[in-house]
């Protein structure tokens, strides 16, 4: 995937992840790039920033979807790179009430299904396009504190390797970002379990995952691991996974918030 003079959308694009990845793609020779965001006015900043489009997007709304595709299309030309970057989290466990676990499904998981119900044709047709998922080291792994999370990353993960596995051989390229701990407006708070497990495993800066974006794009590589540890982490787990469930209860042990 070559991002000079592609045709780019980034969701989740007004803070963090999501807006260091779109200034990269711009700074990578974008031809134009699609700032997405529920917070509109943010989305416009960076948009202005970067030379972009902004946005105002529910990502959950599949019509609101559709409508920026062809927008897209119709003004630019047809999108090479779908970036689904939003994404919510929840903290707790399967306490938490149907509204907070069907907000993370929706967001997390239904938001691309949305998305590739309409690209994914497209770029079949083409025989090109590109979706970038932004999972979660938590899609491979998990994430303590936060079961809607963890669940519904996994959920991201496998979908990613669906689209990958029955549509790669007719030209639909696919990457998943599954980070750790990153520096964004998700990980500010203090004392809460979730928290405290990433930064525990070392925060890094959002435009260090949009450096490790863009070389994985340009490998082609399906995972894109900003935090090289998480694919040893992964064989680990599925090595000896009784192993690995009681020294993830020895790790929750030892944080505030457990």
């Amino acid at each position: 995937m070559q991002i000079q003079g592609a045709v780019v959308v980034v969701t989740g694009a007004a803070s963090g992840i999501g807006r260091a990845m779109a200034r990269r793609f711009a700074a990578d020779g974008a031809s134009i790039v699609y700032v997405a965001d529920l917070d509109g006015a943010g989305a416009a900043a960076v948009a202005e920033e970067i030379g972009g489009v902004g946005v105002d997007i529910d990502v959950t709304d599949e019509a609101a979807i559709v409508a920026l595709i062809e927008q897209v299309e119709r003004d630019h030309g047809p999108i090479d790179l779908w970036a689904g970057n939003a994404g919510i989290g929840a903290n707790g466990g399967v306490e938490l009430g149907d509204d907070e676990w069907n907000a993370n499904w929706n967001v997390n998981v239904l938001a691309h299904v949305k998305a590739c119900r309409h690209l994914v044709p497209r770029w079949t047709q083409r025989g090109s396009g590109h979706l970038l998922i932004t999972a979660s080291a938590a899609g491979l792994l998990t994430n303590l504190g936060t079961a809607p999370y963890a669940v519904t990353k996994h959920g991201a993960v496998a979908l990613a390797e669906w689209i990958a596995i029955t549509h790669g051989d007719a030209g639909v390229g696919v990457s998943c970002l599954c980070p750790q701990g990153v520096r964004t407006p998700m990980t500010e708070a203090d004392g809460e379990l979730a928290v405290e497990v990433v930064k525990a495993m070392g925060m890094i800066e959002p435009e260090e995952v949009a450096e490790a974006v863009s070389a994985g794009l340009a490998n082609d590589d399906f995972l894109i691991l900003p935090h090289p540890e998480v694919a040893r982490y992964e064989l680990n787990r599925a090595g000896d996974r009784g192993r690995w469930l009681a020294g993830m209860r020895k790790l929750q042990a030892t944080l505030p918030g457990s």
